[in-house]
């Protein structure tokens, strides 16, 4: 099975049971040293487009927002080893059409990484999705509330979710994660790595 390693901050890394790589937003944390296969970007804020941090393998796939949202429709990439389903992303300080979050489907998975987001007219269409896993931020600065992103996570109607992007220039945020309650709340500190 898919494992994940929240690096922390909005930097995660997947691994498929076959041992592809998937570096999702990187920046922050430990653990880039793993050659990556794909690596997604959601948007170009310094704190999530580090892609020249994770080493690569041959023919890695860098697919960025740019990519994935073109002339206002969303893509979709399909690998051999992942799909990956653009999706809305958007908020006071990031603008729809320079952002996106992601449904990655490994190894019979599906994984929503919501990037920099708020409320977006999506997410409760998601919930028919039956999702496994969505990473949801709470920073509320540059992203959502506690309470916000609590109601987001209802919506979404995944098996659980994972709050990340607790608060700008720190990794992780115990007092602000122990706050997230919505159901299915999972908890995953920076350099923990947890099978899906």
């Amino acid at each position: 099975m898919a494992m994940l390693l929240y690096q922390g901050h909005g930097s995660l890394r997947v691994t498929t049971d076959s041992g592809k790589v998937i570096y999702i937003d990187p920046f922050a944390g430990e653990g880039y040293d793993v050659p990556a296969d794909l690596i997604l970007v959601t948007h170009q804020h310094p704190d999530h487009n580090c892609i020249d941090l994770p080493a690569k393998a041959p023919g890695c796939v860098i697919w960025q927002n740019f990519d994935a949202l073109q002339n206002g429709a969303y893509q979709t990439l399909r690998l051999d080893f992942a799909t990956v389903e653009a999706v809305e992303a958007y908020n006071h300080h990031h603008k729809k059409s320079e952002c996106v979050g992601f449904v990655v489907t490994v190894d019979g998975i599906s994984v929503y990484f919501a990037g920099d987001t708020g409320e977006t007219a999506q997410m409760a269409r998601l919930a028919s999705r039956h999702l496994d896993y969505a990473v949801l931020p709470m920073d509320a600065v540059y992203t959502m509330d506690i309470p916000q992103t609590v109601r987001c996570a209802g919506l979404v109607a995944a098996k659980h979710t994972i709050p990340v992007h607790m608060a700008p220039g720190r990794l992780y945020d115990p007092a602000r994660a122990e706050q997230f309650t919505a159901p299915g709340a999972l908890l995953v500190r920076p350099g923990e790595t947890i099978r899906l």
